[in-house]
């Protein structure tokens, strides 16, 4: 997921500002009535639970993304000679790192909204998930090179779910390793049927193998303050837009003619729905301090939050009984979801206001 950092500030500055016009000057905002500071715990257990099983399910991509690499390195990456001499071992092996990929990606976005929108752990996010190519958006780009076993080195080739995916898939020539392999006879290549690169996909998986590891050490240490759980809801909440955007731009909806090399296996929309999911376990937690303000206010939050996620939830529903969208129907969609966030962020902040609670933006 590319996220555009600085139009992320900028939205952020835009909800700060909504939620300020909202407060009228004629009544003075209500006082919150004594309630005890939020108990967080339950932002880190959720964290954790999700860390653990990233890391074994990113040990689950090694394993196949290994056995592919020996298989090259036993035809010296002749991959001609690789597909001839070793097809069935070879299919087996990305068959299962791809299951294995399937698996891991959907925990990471369960714990999205928490890694990206605290501070401390966001460069987790950027570099497992989120940060662009450098070549492409210097900006926004990954903090770290990929160092293949031959000795190459990719500079800050893109996040790393989409450097596995888009090696895993074909979907960036770079990673591929140019032969042409049709994997189910028909004499055409249809979408996945590549042979990665197998220096990429093991470089790759070996690292995002070693940052999961990373995140769940860093979430160990970790311990989440109001602020923190404030400001995830604040900055990850209003980032509709750009979600629906990627989706569009994918082979869900552009099909063939998709030229996005990741998030072209698991639905943006999924993703939508589990990011929100890890975002409403963070609003669960600072409820209790949001019904000392307002409790009114307080339950519009959590329907605005499970009203936005059933709106997803019911066009991933069509997607799946096989409706296809327009890039318009798209753009349409994305903008109704984003109104709907940034309503629900406006509240979030102006509660955040009235506690004295810190956004970080």
């Amino acid at each position: 997921m590319t996220r555009p950092m600085r139009l992320l500030v900028v939205g952020v500055s835009l909800v700060l500002a909504l939620a300020a016009c909202t407060q009228s000057p004629s009544a003075p905002p209500p006082t919150p009535t004594a309630a005890a500071t939020s108990d967080l715990d339950g932002i880190k257990e959720y964290l954790l639970g999700q860390t653990r099983v990233l890391t074994a399910a990113a040990a689950e991509l090694q394993a196949p993304s290994d056995r592919y690499y020996a298989l090259a390195k036993e035809t010296s990456f002749d991959y001609e000679a690789l597909w001839a001499m070793r097809r069935q071992e070879v299919i087996a092996a990305i068959e299962a790192a791809r299951a294995a990929w399937i698996k891991a990606s959907p925990i990471y976005e369960k714990m999205e909204g928490i890694v990206a929108g605290t501070p401390s752990l966001a460069q987790f996010d950027v570099d497992l998930d989120a940060g662009a190519a450098g070549a492409e958006d210097p900006d926004n780009a990954v903090s770290f090179d990929l160092t293949l076993p031959d000795g190459r080195t990719l500079p800050k080739p893109g996040n790393l779910f989409g450097v596995t995916e888009s090696a895993l898939w074909g979907t960036e020539p770079a990673f591929a390793s140019g032969v042409a392999a049709d994997w189910n006879g028909n004499g055409a290549i249809e979408f996945g049927e590549t042979l990665p690169d197998a220096n990429v996909l093991k470089a790759s998986a070996d690292v995002l193998a070693q940052m999961a590891n990373d995140l769940h050490a860093a979430a160990a240490v970790w311990t989440p303050t109001e602020s923190d759980a404030f400001t995830a809801l604040v900055v990850m909440v209003p980032t509709m837009s750009e979600y629906f955007a990627s989706w569009r731009d994918s082979r869900f909806v552009l099909g063939d003619a998709s030229t996005q090399r990741d998030f072209n296996v698991i639905s943006r929309l999924a993703d939508i729905q589990d990011i929100l999911g890890g975002l409403e376990v963070v609003y669960a937690q600072v409820r209790p301090r949001v019904e000392s303000v307002d409790r009114a206010q307080a339950e519009q939050i959590a329907a605005g939050l499970r009203d936005l996620k059933a709106f997803v939830a019911d066009i991933y529903a069509q997607e799946q009984n096989g409706r296809r969208f327009t890039p318009e129907e798209a753009d349409t969609l994305g903008a109704e979801a984003q109104n709907r966030a940034t309503a629900i962020t406006g509240q979030i902040t102006q509660v955040a206001g009235l506690l004295g609670v810190k956004i970080v933006e």
